[in-house]
């Protein structure tokens, strides 16, 4: 079995071929031609621990181990472990960490979402936290439109200042600040209560969420109702916490206009209007992951990269 390291990840991942890969997953997903059991978690008095298996034709057989701890202040809230396995023999291949691919494959996802559902014209982009979630944005989201402007806002007045500073951005002093006038508005918290109200939205907007808190929605569930709702999956999007999403919490799956799949195979439309407001709201779901990581795995092989371990003992 191969073993990567998180600097092995992030030097082998390649960003573009990562959108592609994430466009090629969710296509096969929502044509019903993959496996996708919702997340199960086991909780703690600390956080949970969620286990994410999942099957893609176009990149195999694997599971995400992932930590949710939001009290972690000298490490990541997030913490991952990928395993990869032969899909003719249920063989494991590779064990790779996954808090870097968990970070950016949602971004990237969120990306493609704000490609195939914004105005073509906006211009001003809102990206809502500072962590390991909004930076990943930043990344990703670089080449969704040629942006004008990019705010940033949070809860921290000095993280806020120090991220829009990396980046080039604008220090916004409020959320609600950050979002009024915006086309494209990104929120990656861990915020228990809205960080977008409906009132704030600009006509046309295009609204991304991909942040998770069990005690309450990031974004303002009206906005969910009031727009053209995207999701990744509708079992998992719709299901109970700790799959789905607190924003949709007594609606039925009906309520979802289309998945991103859907939207990237071209059997259901888009944006229609100017003036519609969009929403892509993300849980986070296995098959980008093995997406993800079979690209990893790809580029390994093809470097040499990472130990080969043996879990099995050879006998005579």
């Amino acid at each position: 079995m191969l073993v990567l390291t998180r600097t092995d990840v992030e030097e082998l991942l390649d960003l573009d071929e990562l959108v592609a890969a994430l466009a090629r997953a969710h296509e096969e997903l929502s044509a019903g031609r993959a496996s996708l059991p919702p997340r199960i978690a086991a909780f703690t008095e600390a956080g949970l621990l969620g286990a994410m298996p999942g099957y893609i034709p176009s990149a195999g057989l694997g599971c995400k181990l992932v930590t949710l701890f939001p009290g972690n202040t000298d490490r990541h809230t997030h913490q991952a472990a990928i395993v990869l396995f032969d899909a003719a023999n249920g063989t494991p291949v590779a064990l790779m960490d996954g808090t870097y691919i968990t970070a950016i494959r949602t971004a990237a996802a969120a990306a493609l979402a704000a490609r195939l559902l914004a105005r073509e014209d906006a211009g001003v982009l809102a990206i809502l936290g500072t962590g390991v979630q909004a930076r990943a944005a930043a990344r990703t989201f670089a080449g969704v439109r040629d942006w004008s402007e990019i705010r940033v806002a949070g809860r921290d007045a000095a993280k806020v200042q120090a991220f829009a500073s990396e980046i080039g951005a604008a220090a916004a002093p409020s959320f609600e600040a950050a979002v009024r006038g915006a086309d494209v508005v990104h929120a990656a918290t861990h915020a228990p209560e809205p960080v977008v109200l409906l009132d704030w939205l600009a006509s046309g907007s295009h609204v991304g969420s991909v942040g998770f808190n069990s005690a309450g929605p990031e974004i303002d569930p009206a906005i969910v109702r009031a727009a053209t709702l995207v999701v990744e999956s509708r079992e998992s999007a719709f299901a109970p916490p700790p799959s789905g999403a607190r924003e949709l919490d007594g609606l039925e799956s009906t309520a979802a206009h289309a998945e991103l799949g859907e939207l990237v195979a071209g059997s259901r439309p888009g944006r229609t209007s100017p003036d519609e407001i969009t929403v892509y709201k993300s849980v986070g779901i296995a098959v980008q992951d093995i997406a993800a990581a079979a690209l990893v795995l790809a580029a390994a092989r093809a470097r040499g990269a990472g130990v080969t371990i043996e879990l099995e003992e050879i006998h005579a």
